[in-house]
């Protein structure tokens, strides 16, 4: 990770940490780099979130495009999955989202694109970082050569029917709950779902600039959970700020989380020989009982790093075509490039659908292991990561746990903590797991 920009792009309070200047600059270089340096006019798209200030960074990095001679197309809001799905298809250089997903309102972020609508490589980024800080000089566009802004709400329109294409069903008659987190998704969602048919609940779609994830959503699914019992719906979907991520409730109003997505379209796939490789790619913090679950159906898993990111270059290396996270965010390698909440919502539906099953039902058998999970903070997390006394406690740990629970210890990426998190039959059982640990790094003397 750089300076700025971390596995989902530049984040930070707005104008405090991520500036407007920021975002000029960041256009500055993106025009120059895939325009002016390669003697062409550059084409980048451009979404936005609902948060108030991203009118004002799309403003700033269409000014720094065209000072630089590229043309910015503005797809205005929409999701991130609409602007990496648009980039691809549409043939352009690269894609800019302002969005900082789940965070509150008064965060932004700016998220960079490859021309193929993947998270832009570190060789870039360290570029785009070495301008911001003044350690490049890159010529402005005169006369002619200066760029211009182009209304592209089209795209927008053209990824709403890519998605009405991937369901193969009809909703007719089935009740479904969406909630759009005030959020990105707010407008694309609704029109989805009413146009394959579905009698539709929407909550949360009225976004004002200020209340994006604001007690709505993904991150606070206990409103959706509510409303799909007291409305006797048959299923709901939760979405973030950038609508990137999905969380499900099922009829009983039980949370389906991105895990039990991947079971769930995981054994669809394999019971079609749809699954290549027989596998699905997770993430270390996937809970202990999905393991069980793929295990039981036959079905391998790898394990990479938090962060879609890790679990995207896995697919991309092995061939694996589903991956995820617990946290919802679900890539369909066949079809897209990044995680997308709606895309995710239409696949349980299509898996319902086939199956004749209620979501209950196809998530029963993922059942979810109690989890205890501190963060200790060190003065060094290699040394506190890598000390032999601690390392044998983990082992410890993980011989009497067997195959009756797992532990993980791992270094945070952006504070000075070691996380150490156990999952086991009882709560009880993880707190002595995890302070038997946690007490070996404190005789070490690692605290901070």
């Amino acid at each position: 990770m750089g300076k700025y920009f971390g596995t989902d792009g530049f984040r930070g309070e707005a104008n405090k940490n991520l500036t407007f200047e920021h975002a000029i600059k960041i256009g500055r270089f993106l025009g120059w780099y895939y325009g002016a340096r390669q003697n062409k006019k550059a084409k980048i798209v451009i979404g936005k979130d609902t948060r108030r200030s991203s009118y004002m960074f799309e403003y700033a990095l269409c000014t720094g495009l065209m000072a630089s001679g590229a043309d910015a197309y503005i797809m205005h809001v929409t999701t991130t999955p609409s602007v990496a799905y648009i980039t691809r298809v549409d043939d352009f250089d690269c894609g800019i989202m302002i969005s900082a997903s789940h965070n509150p309102y008064y965060d932004n972020g700016i998220k960079l694109l490859n021309g193929n609508g993947e998270k832009m490589d570190e060789e870039t980024i360290l570029e785009v970082e070495d301008y911001i800080d003044g350690k490049l000089e890159i010529p402005v566009s005169e006369r002619e050569e200066i760029g211009r802004t182009v209304d592209y709400v089209a795209g927008r329109n053209r990824y709403i029917g890519h998605l009405i294409s991937m369901s193969k069903y009809s909703f007719k008659d089935v009740k479904v709950g969406l909630d759009c987190a005030n959020g990105a998704s707010w407008q694309i969602a609704k029109a989805v779902f009413d146009a394959l048919g579905a009698k539709t609940y929407v909550i949360n779609a009225e976004p004002n600039g200020y209340n994006i994830n604001t007690d709505c959503g993904s991150t606070h699914i206990e409103h959706l959970q509510k409303y799909v019992v007291d409305n006797g719906l048959n299923v709901g979907f939760a979405f973030d700020g950038d609508a990137d991520r999905c969380l499900c409730v099922d009829e009983k109003g039980n949370i389906v989380t991105g895990d039990h997505v991947l079971y769930i379209y995981g054994l669809y796939m394999k019971e079609r020989g749809k699954l290549l490789n027989n596998k699905v790619v997770t993430t270390v913090m996937s809970n202990f009982g999905l393991y069980k679950a793929l295990d039981k159906v036959g079905i391998e898993y790898d394990k990479t790093k938090v962060g879609d990111k890790y679990v995207y270059e896995n697919m991309v290396q092995t061939g694996n075509r589903l991956g995820g996270e617990q946290s919802g965010h679900t890539i369909f390698l066949k079809y897209e490039t990044t995680g997308d909440g709606i895309l995710t919502a239409l696949k349980l539906m299509e898996v319902m659908l086939a199956k004749e099953k209620p979501m209950s039902e196809l998530a029963a058998p993922v059942v979810f292991y109690p989890q205890v999970l501190k963060n200790v903070r060190v003065k060094s997390k290699a040394e506190a990561q890598n000390d032999p006394d601690v390392q044998a406690a983990v082992a410890k740990v993980a011989e009497e746990l067997g195959d009756t629970g797992r532990i993980l210890v791992r270094e945070s990426g952006t504070e000075p903590v070691i996380r150490v998190m156990v999952e086991a039959d009882t709560e009880e059982i993880c707190e002595k797991y995890v302070d038997s640990v946690i007490d070996v790094i404190k005789a070490k003397g690692h605290l901070a």
